[in-house]
């Protein structure tokens, strides 16, 4: 079967058939985390669609055909401020290492717990910076940028068409949040490429002195290496458009003399909870950490494969009010759905054409759940089933055990059994929360037959 993709193009504000530069090298970037505290639920709706678009990808050109790369940035002022407030006796680079590693290997955590894929390369911004000051150089020497007071700034002005992502005029454009407006600049929307560094901040020898990135330089240096000067997909969220996006294509076009930086611009919607913009000031500041392993959203954890189809119940480009409500409906549609294995066969037709006509999730579960309902019964619907659903990231393949773990779990689990009968219950919830710090999740039943408690487990992924 040929399958068309159609994407609506931010930078266009159209949806139009997607053509890659090249269909044996298809390349995909997306913004990731700037590691300085743990990933809240707006960082998790990005990293699962553009999962899933890079699943479609694949499926689409094949899996060795496509590139996805999604960044890690751990050189910036936010950085900077926790290392300070969490390590204050170390010295700050000793510091400033303690605090990315814990939050990169947090997020790593998070999203696979969330079915991610891991992308192709994820670059860290402080392994590129020679390729942020070449591209600083390049934009110095054709006119596009110029060094007061220390800094290097990039000269808006100086770019014809800049602001062509947002659709903002340039006199009604404003520095972006980490750039303030100061008297050195030639134009107040011009914006930093690079800052000098004090003795006690992060820094690197550059032509301008010790310094460090602007936080718009460090996607354009990452992209590049790894994708090239053009590419096929830019991702990431609403947020972004304005300044990081559009400072992104203004750097990369003015250094590179292309057209474009890349061909389709992808964003998804905000994320809210429970009817309010997230916040810590408004005490509804949720961490995917959160929600896997704590019960402070609705009382009790939520399995990462209920979070994930929550998220993909509304179309990438439409906000989410995120709420316990939306929680407990996907986790009962969720359960209405078979156990199966994914077990090589293709994903059914209905779930790819609803993907491919702009990431529409919203049918592709539709399709999955109609095909879910087919299943009982029917060994073929279940296999195709099982594919769809792994493919979609809602159903991942069973996870092996060894003998001896599974004797042993049985035991425990036979032995709770005979605890609940004797309303030991103490006992009984011990035994549960030993084997769920394990990763044995329990779930208990009726016999069809006889009424009796029956109790099954599972890995927990």
């Amino acid at each position: 079967m040929s399958i068309s993709l159609r994407f609506y193009n931010t930078l266009t504000r159209e949806k139009t058939a997607f053509t890659p530069i090249d269909p044996q090298n298809v390349r995909m970037y997306v913004c990731g985390p700037t590691v300085y505290d743990y990933a809240h639920i707006g960082n998790a709706r990005p990293a699962i669609v553009f999962d899933v678009l890079f699943r479609l990808l694949r499926h689409v050109y094949g899996e060795a055909n496509v590139t996805y790369a999604r960044n890690i940035t751990d050189v910036d002022d936010k950085i900077n401020a926790r290392a300070l407030r969490d390590h204050p006796g170390l010295p700050l680079n000793e510091a400033i290492r303690l605090v990315t590693e814990k939050t990169e290997t947090q997020y790593h955590e998070d999203v696979a717990l969330l079915g991610n894929l891991k992308p192709t390369v994820e670059p860290r911004a402080t392994d590129t910076i020679a390729e942020m000051i070449e591209i600083i150089e390049k934009l110095i020497g054709n006119g596009h940028a110029y060094v007061a007071k220390g800094e290097v700034l990039f000269d808006t002005k100086s770019m014809a068409d800049y602001g062509q992502l947002s659709k903002r005029p340039l006199d009604e454009q404003q520095a972006g949040a980490r750039v303030a407006v100061d008297a050195h600049k030639k134009n107040p929307g011009d914006f930093v490429l690079w800052k000098l560094s004090s003795h006690n901040e992060p820094g690197w020898e550059s032509p301008w002195g010790r310094g460090r990135p602007g936080w718009h330089i460090e996607c354009s240096a990452m992209s590049r290496r790894y994708l090239g000067e053009v590419f096929d997909i830019h991702g990431g969220g609403l947020d972004l458009i304005f300044p990081h996006h559009e400072n992104e294509i203004a750097q990369s076009r003015c250094a590179h003399g292309t057209d474009v930086m890349a061909n389709v611009w992808m964003h998804n919607g905000f994320v809210q909870v429970e009817g309010r913009k997230m916040s810590k000031s408004e005490g509804n500041f949720i961490t995917i950490y959160d929600l896997l392993h704590t019960e402070k959203f609705g009382g009790r954890q939520w399995p990462g494969e209920v979070l994930r189809l929550a998220m993909l119940m509304t179309h990438y480009r439409e906000p989410i009010d995120f709420s316990v409500k939306r929680l407990e409906e996907a986790e009962r549609l969720l359960a209405k759905w078979p156990t199966a294995e994914a077990s090589g066969a293709a994903p059914c037709d209905a779930v790819v054409n609803a993907l491919a006509d702009d990431l529409n999730t919203v049918a592709a579960v539709q399709a999955l759940h109609a095909l879910a309902q087919e299943a009982h019964g029917d060994p073929d619907a279940l296999a195709a089933f099982a594919a769809s659903a792994a493919f979609l990231g809602v159903l991942p393949e069973k996870t092996e055990v060894d003998e001896a773990l599974a004797s042993a779990v049985d035991a425990l689990v036979a032995l709770r059994l005979e605890m609940l009968k004797a309303k030991n219950f103490a006992e009984a919830d011990r035994i549960r929360n030993e084997l769920s710090d394990k990763g044995i999740q329990l779930k208990d039943g009726k016999d069809a037959a006889t009424g009796e408690r029956v109790t099954t487990w599972e890995v927990k992924r």
